[in-house]
């Protein structure tokens, strides 16, 4: 696919097994972990991934999963996560290779009409992340304030975001 290609349909659905090693190849991407900064210490990290997930999608989390399809192709993920209603917050992660084609804001929007009674909910990105911002305030989400946070895939101190939509 090229970034001129027409933009694909965007669905969600629960994440299945078979989707996990996919997110783990997405995200050991070194240009897009770079991009999304606040990372796992290490990405190449597989048994800590994959215990992430297993706590993740256990029965009593309440975080709200989501796998993203492109035309019905895994295309990254989206979550809702946190356990204390008012402060939980968003994410999402998309194939690199399908940056550009509004499918992280199609799918972030699909996220947020399965929870239209969680609000506030919010969301940080890295200060020079303009792709994710775009996404963000596409979404409604508004700045609320700047920090400095360790990010990991950067290896030190990152300028962050943090946004909320009421």
């Amino acid at each position: 696919m090229t970034r001129d290609a027409p933009a694909p349909g965007v669905t969600l659905r629960e994440v299945e097994d078979a989707d996990l090693p996919l997110f783990f190849a997405m995200m050991r991407d070194p240009v897009a972990t770079r991009m999304a900064a606040f990372t796992p210490e290490d990405p190449g990290d597989r048994e800590g991934f994959d215990a992430h997930w297993r706590r993740i999608r256990a029965p009593e989390c309440t975080d709200v999963l989501r796998t993203v399809l492109a035309d019905g192709r895994v295309a990254g993920m989206t979550a809702l996560y946190g356990p204390v209603p008012g402060e939980r917050e968003v994410t999402y992660w998309v194939d690199r290779a399908l940056w550009g084609r509004g499918i992280a804001t199609r799918a972030l929007r699909a996220l947020l009409a399965l929870v239209p009674d969680e609000r506030p909910v919010r969301a940080s990105a890295a200060a020079d992340n303009a792709g994710s911002l775009r996404v963000l305030r596409a979404c409604g989400f508004e700045v609320t304030g700047t920090g400095t946070s360790h990010a990991n895939a950067r290896g030190g101190p990152t300028a962050e975001l943090h946004l909320v939509l009421r």
